[in-house]
């Protein structure tokens, strides 16, 4: 059982390892080399953590919700919006569409799609609106939902059901999947002839069971349904294939696991599949007529005004998750998961995430009552400098920025306050 260091031995601790790490590189130009010349699996990610400018005595390991910048990216929005507000002319902020292609391009790379079927629009709310709002459906047809998928894969559609006419069933999938096929067969017992939708989500943000999403992208295929997944938990956790995944459209959020800018966003929609979705926003960069001028999924980003710092920085971010490879990413992210699981479960909590690595991502989440979830995530933030939420239990999500330390500190944490778990 892990020792729980004292407030005081921690910090000395901490200014008398200080010296030993790594110092943060100026850009991803020196990071390269610097990751390539690192020695070890843990000097490695230590690098890259030291990339991320938190401070030790707050460490983030809620994301799921929010997640820090390297500050080369951080660095990047601030020098452009200088840029701007130096010279905001249309001359000056030309630049812009190449750099905005340049983001598209490699996003899209990175999850294996074509730059034309990529729109960065500014969050998974609004992407997941553009195809529940964006869907020809009416009377006598049906859409299928998971129950756990997030309010705006979930209530949005509700809100469309309500003014369309069309139906919205809910489904559960087993708490405990025994393998990947009982969740499959789950969802395909309730499709029906009716359904012409299935909108999911990859990866639950209250329980973290992760969904065999290419298989079940099979069955839909094979029905002819429109399947629709929201990727918030997986992008930038795991690596992503989108065309060998099936699907027909995924979002999701730069702010999250990919560690990006705020306020970007990703919207895929398969090639042969974006005719058939209508945009929600019309602006002028649509053009003057009806019939789009926008090549492929640029019509769902005719917005108006965007923050075009945030749109060229991500493409920063981008670039990092390549040097580092999405693969070596998602290894080094169930490292840590798997081991904060297996420390947490022999503190005595009973995991709501499970075990088994192949239904489960980087969410992991461990049982609380209802009135102590809140104190304890206060409680871990103010006594072991863990910042996790009350979501759904205790959840804690550590990523490619945590260290082994880090997961040792939570699983100390949860020790301390183990009489709150009942």
């Amino acid at each position: 059982m892990p020792t729980v260091p004292s407030r005081r031995s921690f910090l000395q601790h901490l200014a008398g390892s200080a010296a030993f790490l790594p110092a943060a590189v100026a850009s991803l130009a020196e990071f390269r080399p610097a990751l390539a010349a690192a020695s070890g699996i843990e000097s490695r990610w230590e690098l890259v953590r030291q990339q991320f400018p938190f401070d030790e005595s707050r460490v983030p390991m809620n994301a799921a919700n929010l997640c820090p910048s390297p500050r080369a990216v951080t660095e990047q929005v601030v020098r452009f919006t200088q840029d701007i507000d130096h010279d905001c002319s249309f001359n000056n902020r030309g630049k812009f569409g190449k750099l905005l292609e340049e983001s598209r391009r490699k996003i899209a790379e990175g999850i294996g799609a074509d730059p034309d079927e990529v729109a960065l629009v500014r969050n998974t709310s609004e992407a997941n609106n553009v195809i529940n709002n964006g869907l020809s459906l009416g009377k006598g047809d049906e859409v299928v939902i998971w129950e756990q998928n997030h309010p705006t894969n979930n209530i949005a559609w509700d809100v469309r059901s309500a003014r369309r006419g069309f139906s919205v069933r809910r489904i559960a999938v087993p708490k405990h999947p025994e393998n990947e096929q009982a969740l499959v067969d789950a969802i395909e017992a309730e499709l029906t002839e009716r359904t012409r939708v299935l909108s999911i989500t990859h990866i639950s943000n209250v329980s973290g069971i992760r969904l065999p999403v290419k298989a079940i992208g099979a069955v839909a295929r094979r029905r002819g349904i429109y399947y629709h997944l929201d990727g918030a938990q997986s992008w930038g956790a795991v690596a992503l294939d989108v065309h060998d995944i099936g699907c027909d459209s995924y979002t999701a959020s730069s702010h999250k696991w990919f560690c990006g800018p705020r306020e970007v966003g990703l919207l895929y929609v398969k090639k042969d599949r974006i005719g058939e979705v209508w945009p929600n926003i019309v602006a002028p960069s649509w053009g003057k007529k009806a019939e789009t001028a926008l090549q492929g999924a640029r019509k769902f980003e005719s917005f108006g005004q965007r923050d075009d710092s945030r749109l060229a920085a991500v493409g920063t971010m981008a670039d990092m998750h390549a040097m580092l490879g999405p693969a070596a990413v998602e290894g080094r992210l169930y490292d840590l998961v798997q081991t904060l699981k297996k420390g947490l479960r022999d503190a005595g909590a009973k995991l709501v995430t499970p075990m088994d690595e192949k239904v489960s991502g980087g969410v992991c989440i461990i049982e609380v009552p209802d009135q102590s979830r809140k104190d304890l995530a206060n409680a871990m933030y103010d006594k072991h400098g863990i910042a996790g939420s009350a979501t759904g239990g205790l959840r804690l999500c550590p990523h490619l920025y945590n260290t082994m330390e880090h997961v040792e500190r939570a699983i100390a944490g949860v020790t301390d306050f183990k009489d709150r778990l009942a």
